[in-house]
């Protein structure tokens, strides 16, 4: 195949499927993959249409430790290799960390830190080897900022992501390989739907903290050619990331006590 290929995981909404759509606008095929069917294959298909594309889709639970090589045996089957790398899949778990149960936090850790991992090492020699690779990990402006009470591994594991993303970015400087951690703050889409906190944020959160996903994937598409190792899009979100890492540890743990946790949610 003369064009690359893309695979997006967490494509069936948001981020996601903003990233599908602007990929699709820049030549790539794509690799869909979530767990909803149906919603994959609209996007598929509309992209397909709109762009003349390939499009492929996997349905997909990376909650399941199986699910990477699973993913990455059916665009084998295929005769596809990835050439490009969103790890956009996640989702937040509310409560505070002793009301919850461990299988809960081991299958968020499972999605949010372990599968785009495997992800990237699995198609990571490839990449090498071809002198061509682009991995972005969608991150959030939680790992940037001190961490608030609930949503209790969200932030540390956003936090993992953009430490991961600077020591792949570093190690392939010279192999041709592109990484970025976008580290987006609130952004319109499901999110806060699926954790049940929509009323909360959007009540508590002011409209000019918000951004559109579309707003957010052109950001991280225009990072990753560019190769800037993290991407906070947003003035908004560059002032609160530029002031966390400014004032003291203990002045920036009262100040998220002191806003209810409101940056749990992003």
């Amino acid at each position: 195949m003369d064009r690359k290929l893309a695979l997006v995981t967490g494509a069936s909404a948001g981020i996601g499927a903003a990233f599908a759509r602007i990929l699709a606008s820049h030549g790539y095929d794509l690799a869909l993959t979530a767990r909803r069917v149906e919603r994959l294959d609209a996007i598929a298909e509309e992209v397909r249409l709109r762009y003349g594309v390939e499009t492929l889709t996997v349905a997909a639970d990376l909650s399941e430790p199986d699910a990477p090589g699973t993913i990455l045996d059916h665009l084998t089957a295929h005769g596809r290799t990835v050439d490009c790398l969103i790890n956009n899949a996640g989702y937040g778990l509310p409560g505070a960390y002793a009301e919850t149960r461990w299988k809960e936090q081991a299958a968020f850790i499972q999605v949010m830190v372990t599968s785009p991992c495997e992800l990237a090492h699995r198609v990571l020699a490839g990449m090498q080897q071809r002198k061509f690779g682009r991995i972005v990990n969608v991150a959030s402006l939680a790992g940037l900022v001190p961490a608030a009470a609930g949503h209790t591994l969200y932030a540390a594991s956003k936090a993992f992501l953009i430490k991961f993303s600077q020591s792949l970015h570093l190690e392939n400087v010279p192999e041709g390989v592109h990484v970025t951690a976008l580290c987006p703050g609130f952004t319109w889409s499901e999110f806060h739907d699926v954790n049940g906190t929509r009323a909360l944020a959007s009540s508590s959160t002011p409209a000019w903290l918000w951004m559109g996903a579309d707003e957010v994937a052109a950001a991280g598409y225009e990072a990753m050619e560019a190769n800037r190792a993290v991407c906070v899009p947003g003035a908004p979100n560059k002032a609160i990331s530029a002031i966390a890492k400014a004032i003291p540890d203990e002045w920036a743990l009262a100040l998220m006590a002191s806003q209810g946790g409101r940056f749990r949610k992003v």
